[in-house]
């Protein structure tokens, strides 16, 4: 999709309720959040949230200018998911999982709603604060086709588990303020804070110690006796590269 055509967006300040450090950049239905934020990441600058008013679908994507090196940086993935799964829990029926698939995933009871995704500059400097990223976000809100409930049990939506009336622009007013509250943390009590709000959503396993390593790598080790424990590390970089929660067919959740 072209994001040259200035006139397929517009800058909004009433359309969402957003705190003081948002600007609100609003797409049409058509548009691509995620695309469009990279595009103008650098222009636009940091707190400018890129919104696509659909139905369907909610679809944001919000500007970054961190102060530390790349490498460690990326982290910023988690605290923006930690965010999504606290403002999704404001909405949600008493008592309804919500919970993630490492690193990018969101399942609400179970079912795979949605994820998010991160962008940084090409030929960035590992050891240098990046000009700008990207965390982006899609859940979907409504099941769309002609299929009966249940003929996908691995996927979900948000009416189906009982969030009655939550339009997309609510959920992403409610992420702006948890997002803000997630940064506050890692600032005032450093990046361990936000670990544990995000890994206490992974589904748990039995005999595993999960922790988030400087560079944003999944550290899991299994307790194999009591001398000592057996570790295994997943890369944070190699897993962005292929959103496991994306349909590239269709740019929205996998089903």
């Amino acid at each position: 999709m072209p994001l040259q055509e200035r006139a397929r967006l517009r800058l909004s300040k009433s359309a969402l309720d957003l705190p003081p450090p948002f600007r609100l950049v609003t797409l049409r239905e058509v548009g691509d959040a995620f695309a469009h934020a990279t595009h103008v990441a650098a222009e636009e600058g940091a707190g400018t949230l890129v919104y696509v008013g659909r139905f369907d679908l909610v679809e944001f994507a919000l500007v970054l200018e961190p102060d530390e090196p790349l490498k460690t940086a990326r982290r910023a993935l988690y605290a923006g998911l930690a965010a999504l799964a606290d403002a999704l829990a404001v909405h949600a029926p008493p008592e309804l999982p919500i919970a993630f698939d490492w690193p990018d995933a969101v399942r609400v009871n179970g079912g795979l709603v949605g994820g998010a995704r991160l962008a940084w500059p090409e030929r960035a400097d590992e050891h240098r604060p990046p000009a700008w990223l990207v965390f982006a976000a899609t859940i979907r809100t409504v099941a769309m086709g002609e299929e009966e409930p249940g003929l996908r049990p691995l996927s979900a939506a948000l009416e189906d588990e009982g969030f009655d009336d939550l339009g997309s622009g609510r959920l992403v007013e409610s992420f702006a303020r948890h997002f803000m509250v997630a940064v506050d943390a890692w600032q005032e009590q450093g990046f361990g804070a936000v670990a544990k709000n995000y890994l206490a959503r992974l589904a748990p396993e039995s005999g595993l110690r999960r922790e988030i390593a400087d560079n944003g790598d999944l550290l899991v080790r299994r307790v194999a006796n009591a001398h000592g424990a057996e570790g295994e590390r997943r890369s944070l970089l190699r897993a962005l590269e292929a959103p496991s929660w994306l349909d590239r067919a269709t740019g929205g959740p996998r089903r």
